[in-house]
């Protein structure tokens, strides 16, 4: 997974998230950028998404972290 994908899931997070998930390995942070990725494609995040693109991301990223671990 390219690091830009990482990044922009990095730069999704609120700053303390953003810390703890950047001090993970980087297997798991690609893992949680693709898991990201998949939950901005999803449907209830489209009209979001329309009006806020940073919105959509910030949610996506909530969603993802809240499913894999503590938040």
């Amino acid at each position: 997974m390219p690091m830009d994908t990482v990044a922009r899931f990095l730069a999704a997070l609120s700053p303390e998230h953003r810390e703890e998930v950047a001090g993970r390995p980087d297997a798991e942070q690609a893992s949680l950028a693709a898991a990201w990725e998949a939950e901005l494609e999803r449907d209830d995040l489209d009209t979001l998404d329309e009006l806020s693109p940073a919105a959509a991301e910030s949610e996506a990223a909530r969603r993802v972290l809240g499913r894999t671990g503590p938040e």
